[in-house]
């Protein structure tokens, strides 16, 4: 195998590539990405059993072929070459990495050792990759951390027809997202569940495209249920996990009766102040009054704040306390100037949601959903 290619090209097809090999391979070729040289193509993939990524380039081909090297290694290499044209060459069981006057060797890894990448699902409709980055964002933030928990570290995606919602929980909070998309079947109705870290990697790395195709495992398929991405050349799956993910919609009130809207950097602000003398299991404690929010953290002895900040309150005076984290978290989420709170009661759920300004328009397509923090009276 022999090919020249530009260097900024290799180095950003690398990275990605190399960012599904796993840190401790159960076998050592899955250390490796696979190159594979034809006629004006590069193809580089990994694979670690659960995720693979495959990427096209274009290169200046002069003999066909496929090497395999170590990933991160031919990723930090290819980082560090200067911007110059790329020639790699296949020598016995060596792989010449050369660009101007740097030269590398690499040990070839037994390539045809190497397992086959599974096979891309049917394409099922397209989505916008800023939308999708940006709605993966917004509620991954709120899927659980706690492995023990698998289906909680995972971000349902559910498709009905053209409406295909996200959302997550880690039994705190709860974040829903909503967007449009184009299926191939406008009467599609399915469900996937994959990991929020995968899902965010993926949605990270596909935001200079364009459009973002979504493929799934048609229902009932014998094969392994498996969700694929492709843009821009970019193509990765990822099995998907195993369980049926709580109805967590049902958490969400019918009704609400308590409505307090403020603007949201200026919350964000102030609890980032406020929680300077909260740790972790301090919660901030919100008293809503009519044109009034004060903020208070720490008690007795300890150190404290407080803070005012004008709001607009629909309902009952209302006081109840969140997990400062927690609460930034959803206020970082939204994207509009000014957030609602909708209340029931100081110790049920509260519903926060974008708005345009107070007494505007609410953006329903995202809500976050958070848990208060009991405390005594």
């Amino acid at each position: 195998m022999k090919l020249r290619v530009d260097r900024d090209v290799l180095a950003e097809a690398v990275t990605w590539t190399a960012r599904s090999v796993p840190a401790r391979p159960p076998v050592p070729v899955l250390a490796g990405v696979r190159l594979e040289a034809s006629p004006a193509t590069l193809i580089l993939a990994s694979f670690d059993y659960e995720v693979s990524a495959r990427c096209e380039v274009a290169a200046d081909v002069e003999d066909e072929g496929v090497v395999l090297v170590s990933g991160r290694l031919l990723a930090d290499i290819a980082k560090a070459l200067p911007p110059k044209p790329v020639d790699v060459e296949v020598e016995g069981t060596k792989v010449a990495v050369s660009c101007g006057a740097a030269h590398f060797s690499l040990a070839a890894m037994a390539a045809d050792d190497y397992p086959a990448l599974p096979v891309m699902p049917g394409a099922a409709g397209t989505v916008d990759a800023h939308d999708l980055a940006q709605a993966v964002g917004q509620v991954s933030i709120a899927a659980s951390r706690d492995d023990t928990l698998p289906l909680l570290t995972s971000v349902q995606m559910e498709v009905d027809g053209e409406s295909l919602t996200l959302m997550a929980t880690d039994r705190y909070r709860l974040a829903v997202r909503k967007m449009t998309w184009t299926p191939q079947n406008a009467g599609l109705s399915t469900h996937a569940l994959l990991k929020a870290r995968t899902l965010s990697d993926v949605a990270k790395s596909l935001t200079s495209a364009g459009d973002v195709t979504l493929a799934l495992t048609e229902p009932g398929s014998s094969s392994s249920s498996l969700i694929g991405f492709e843009a821009g050349g970019r193509r990765t799956t990822s099995l998907l996990t195993d369980g049926d993910y709580p109805p967590v919609l049902r958490l969400f009130p019918e009704t609400t009766t308590i409505h307090a809207t403020v603007s949201r950097e200026e919350l964000m602000d102030a609890v980032r102040r406020v929680s300077l003398v909260a740790d972790r299991s301090t919660p901030i404690h919100m008293a809503f009054t009519d044109g009034n929010l004060a903020l208070n953290a720490g008690q007795g002895d300890d150190a404290q704040a407080s803070e005012q900040l004008m709001t607009y309150v629909e309902g009952d005076d209302i006081t109840t306390a969140f997990n400062p984290g927690y609460l930034l978290d959803g206020l970082g989420a939204i994207t509009q100037p000014y957030v609602m709170f909708d209340f029931t009661h100081p110790s049920k759920p509260a519903v926060l949601t974008g708005m345009s300004a107070i007494g505007g328009e609410e953006d329903a397509s995202f809500r976050y959903l958070i848990m208060p923090i009991r405390f005594g009276a």
